[in-house]
């Protein structure tokens, strides 16, 4: 691996919740030196070895990149505190808000956003990519920083972002929940809670794994495991109801977006 940020420079990370902390133990692991990033949160708290930590921007200096790691409903107290700031790359992992707010609230020469999901932690994530920039330096650096924390998606349309946040950026919650029913549902039919939640988990390891590696989609893969009269086939059936499920997941990505969808509101209207 190598420097996620090539063209060198300072690079400031606001805020540094659980997500933008595993991006950035990501890119320092890829190769970023940790003498360039400066890290501003609004109390003191850890910071990896060598980079170094303010509760308030740093004057006088002009960083290559600014990486937006904070709250969404931060940006109207952090946008003012970056005017006159020459920026070069705006990253933002902030859900809901648009590249035209970005752009007007915090001008820098190009602005790309990124939405992560929890599993870039441990490098096998999916982060979501959209620029309005032309310049391909910016979608190679999209592609750089999407790299070390596992799988980069470019989105070529911004109203779909919202869409790809629900779906990507929230699923694994949605899906740690999923595995928790599906133990809990093994616990209903006699096996030990412990025992019910490790074949869950291993379950769902093993089948998105194979689901991944596959050259069929996974409706495909289902059936193939699914004889005809058998006892997969018959726990199908139930899923496949009426579309049901399905009818369920987009209720569930739907008020998602919707709330991403309120998020930028707030923030052109901050």
């Amino acid at each position: 691996m190598s420097d996620p940020f090539p063209n060198g420079g300072a690079v400031w990370l606001i805020g540094c919740g659980a997500m933008g902390g595993a991006m950035l133990s990501r890119w320092l692991e890829a190769g970023l030196d940790p003498a360039r990033v400066t890290i501003v949160t609004r109390s003191p708290r850890e910071v990896p070895e060598g980079t170094r930590h303010l509760t308030s921007l740093p004057s006088g200096e002009q960083p290559a990149a600014v990486v937006l790691a904070m709250k969404p409903q931060q940006l109207g107290e952090v946008a003012p505190t970056l005017a006159g700031v020459e920026i070069g790359l705006l990253v933002s992992i902030l859900a809901g808000v648009d590249t035209e707010t970005l752009a007007r609230r915090i001008p820098a020469r190009a602005v790309l956003r990124a939405m992560p999901n929890l599993p870039v932690a441990i490098g096998r994530g999916v982060t979501g990519l959209y620029t309005d920039s032309d310049d391909p330096a910016v979608r190679a650096t999209g592609d750089a920083l999407a790299a070390p924390l596992g799988v980069g998606e470019w989105i070529d349309d911004e109203a779909r972002f919202d869409a790809v946040t629900a779906l990507a950026g929230s699923g694994p919650g949605f899906l740690f929940r999923i595995i928790d029913a599906f133990a809990a549902a093994g616990e209903r039919l006699g096996l030990p809670a412990d025992q019910s939640l490790r074949l869950a988990i291993a379950t769902v390891d093993g089948a998105g794994r194979m689901a991944a590696a596959a050259g069929a989609s996974p409706a495909m893969l289902a059936d193939r495991v699914a004889s005809k009269g058998g006892s997969t086939r018959k726990g199908l059936d139930v899923l496949d109801r009426d579309g049901a499920l399905v009818a369920l997941l987009t209720d569930t990505l739907a008020a998602a977006e919707r709330r991403n969808a309120e998020m930028a509101a707030e923030a052109r209207q901050g």
